[in-house]
């Protein structure tokens, strides 16, 4: 292979790891109307396709350390392809969430902390800045580009053509990829079973807790699960604060593990001390913030986009195109700025842009689109992406020693994918709760009849559906109450929801701005020509 091959062949791979959650976001409509579920089951799916990578990242980086990481990438490869054609031929939310959030996961586990080794492997020096750039490029392009690409084939063809793509693509990588040079594997790695089962214990405890709250309560409980007859609320609580509880201990119990197994020459599924390195906590740190705001953005946006403005896909990845084009553009910026200012400092610039882009995209949501607001903030979104992601990868790669290059990729792949999955449970779940809280409260004081009142209350009581203003209309007359009843509740429920929407999207804006204290860690200095020395560790 050429040179600059193995780069290229790389980047593909990693466009492909990212595409899926931006195409399924962007056809998030359309994919619940074929598959006969509803947002909200389009979330969970969601949620969990993130959650499956984030829990076993750490595992695939390791599994990449005993097989040889060209291996692990290539068994990767084809997992992902056969998840990708399992979703691109599923009939309902239970063969997509197989194929699309557990096999197709499962398989980036593999593929993802593999490709980082790789180009650590393949490339030195400069030429690895510039390898993790681009890297960093193809993730950002291809978060941005998924809606445009998705929108288009969801409108002209189907939304299944793009996963049935995908198996051809893993195809051709696999078939390409047989002349990728490679470390010398590691066959004194060991997997310690407790620690897998500690560590993706306890992120799923903690997502599922956050993805549940919309309907169980975060403390007071609001529709408990009711097993045998017995609703489960201890004490009155909601069981959302057990869980969280539960996974905070059981994520405790893994770090414990980790540091016994590190003193006492047992193999760790993740070396504590790494995280001791500040220009690599700091670099996690803003990856997972970094990807909460994106993957909250890219939930709450499309939701906006079609149920309240009514837009198609097409239309819903044209109005999120300034974002794609703001990254690309900007990633490029970020690139060439790293020769003369230092990761720290356009990192700092980068957050900052993000956290103006969605103050912006948050004052132009209102009933009728502000266009150009929000069209100037998408752009103003992807240009603070586009520096983040020109930096942070080439930070966290270079914290390190080459040895351990594919745990950081696990740990890069475990923090990105933990900010996807808390960015769409969390804020998906507190847009569903506001909904839910505003919508009741505004028809309880509303002039309706009592009767009717009562009724629409005790529909919500398990929680509001996203739906449309007409598809609100059309249910409450189907549900008996008259057309101008059904008409003013559906004005409430669309108001309601544009404000509801609206304070998840101060949400984001909020912690995207706290995010700014987390690049404390990063390089002051300006990346030297020389291949950076791994950071003394310590705090």
């Amino acid at each position: 292979m050429g040179r600059w091959s193995v780069l290229l062949l790389l980047c593909v791979s990693q466009f492909v790891m990212i595409l899926d959650s931006t195409v399924m976001n962007v056809s998030i409509s359309t994919v619940a109307s074929d598959l006969g579920t509803t947002i909200t089951g389009m979330q969970a799916a969601i949620t969990f396709y993130a959650l499956t990578m984030a829990a076993f990242m750490l595992t695939g980086g390791k599994l990449g350390d005993r097989w040889g990481r060209a291996r692990a990438f290539r068994i990767g490869a084809v997992v992902y392809g056969l998840g990708s054609l399992t979703t691109a031929l599923s009939p309902n939310l239970t063969v997509l969430m197989l194929g699309w959030s557990l096999v197709e996961g499962l398989g980036a586990v593999l593929v993802i902390p593999a490709i980082a080794a790789l180009a650590a492997v393949n490339y030195s020096g400069r030429e690895r800045v510039v390898a993790f750039s681009a890297l960093g490029a193809a993730t950002g392009i291809a978060a941005a580009a998924g809606p445009l690409i998705g929108g288009l084939v969801t409108t002209y063809a189907s939304w299944r053509f793009v996963f049935a793509t995908e198996t051809i693509v893993m195809i051709v990588v696999l078939l390409l990829s047989g002349r990728i040079k490679d470390a010398a594997r590691e066959d004194a790695v060991r997997i310690d079973l407790g620690s897998v089962i500690l560590s993706a214990g306890g992120m799923a405890l903690l997502v599922f807790a956050v993805l549940q709250s919309k309907s169980w309560g975060w403390i007071v409980p609001l529709d408990p699960p009711v097993v045998g007859g017995v609703t489960i609320a201890p004490f009155g609580v909601s069981p959302v604060a057990y869980l969280i509880l539960l996974a905070i201990v059981v994520l405790w119990l893994f770090v414990r593990r980790q540091r016994h197994l590190e003193r006492t020459g047992g193999s760790p599924l993740l070396k504590v001390g790494l995280l001791g390195i500040p220009a690599l906590r700091s670099g996690l740190a803003m990856f997972l913030s970094q990807y909460f705001a994106i993957a909250a953005l890219f939930f709450v946006v499309p939701v906006y986009l079609q149920t309240i403005q009514g837009y198609d896909a097409l239309q819903t990845g044209l109005r999120i195109l300034p974002l794609s084009l703001g990254l690309i553009l900007f990633s490029v910026v970020g690139s060439r700025l790293s020769t003369v200012r230092s990761p720290r400092q356009i990192a700092r610039w980068g957050q900052g842009v993000l956290a103006l882009g969605v103050l912006l995209v948050f004052a132009a949501v209102q009933p009728d689109l502000a266009g150009v607001i929000f069209a100037i903030g998408m752009f103003i979104v992807g240009s603070g992406f586009g520096l983040l992601a020109s930096q942070l990868g080439n930070v966290n790669m270079s914290a390190v020693s080459a040895a351990d290059t594919s745990e950081v990729g696990g740990l890069q792949g475990t923090f990105q994918n933990l900010g996807s999955s808390f960015g769409t449970a969390l804020v998906g779940s507190v847009f569903i709760l506001l909904l839910t809280s505003g919508f009741t409260g505004a028809i309880e004081s509303s002039d309706l009849p009592s009767s009717i009142r009562q009724q629409v209350v005790a529909a919500t009581e398990t929680g509001t559906p996203i739906l449309s203003q007409a598809e609100a209309e059309q249910a409450l007359e189907a549900g008996g109450a008259t057309p101008d009843e059904a008409a003013q509740i559906a004005q409430t429920y669309a108001e309601t929801q544009v404000a509801s929407l609206r304070q998840a999207l101060f949400l984001v804006f909020a912690l995207a701005v706290v995010a700014l204290m987390l690049s404390r860690g990063l390089p002051r200095e300006v990346a030297a020509a020389a291949e950076p020395e791994p950071q003394a560790r310590g705090v």
